[in-house]
């Protein structure tokens, strides 16, 4: 019997996911790590709003495993498609999630978009922001 073993990104997810949290902490100084997981969860859902069901999964399997996770969390998919919009209105739809927890700064979608590309293979990464609607490498330039 041949064993499978287990991939190392979900080996060393949490160690991976805490590394995130330091590279948001340090460049933005939020010291919260609660802080900074709403703010990834705003700037994820206004995201994936913008995208068919097919689109959001192929851009979430580039995460690594609890960003993939936090992407795809509480989705509805049934939920209307938005268009992308300038980032000042993107940024008060991140800040709108759950407002009265969420202290995601003016430059929330840059900060994520920074910390998560450090995280990922950055020219598959770009290869798929590509094939995404006009709006969406955009979105994730830091």
């Amino acid at each position: 019997m041949r064993m499978m073993t287990m991939p190392g990104e979900y080996r060393r997810a949490s160690s991976d996911f805490d590394a995130y949290l330091d590279d948001v902490r340090t460049d933005t100084l939020i010291d919260s790590r609660n802080a900074i997981y709403r703010m990834t969860q705003g700037v994820f859902q206004t995201f994936r709003r913008r995208l068919d069901i097919e689109e959001a999964i192929r851009f979430a399997n580039l995460l690594p495993p609890v960003l993939r996770v936090i992407f795809v969390a509480d989705w509805d998919p049934d939920e209307v498609k938005r268009p992308f919009e300038d980032r000042r209105t993107m940024t008060r739809e991140v800040q709108s999630l759950r407002s009265d927890h969420n202290f995601s700064p003016d430059t929330a979608i840059r900060d994520v978009a920074a910390a998560v590309r450090k995280r990922v293979d950055e020219t598959a990464f770009d290869r798929v922001l590509q094939t995404l609607p006009e709006g969406a490498a955009e979105f994730w330039r830091p």
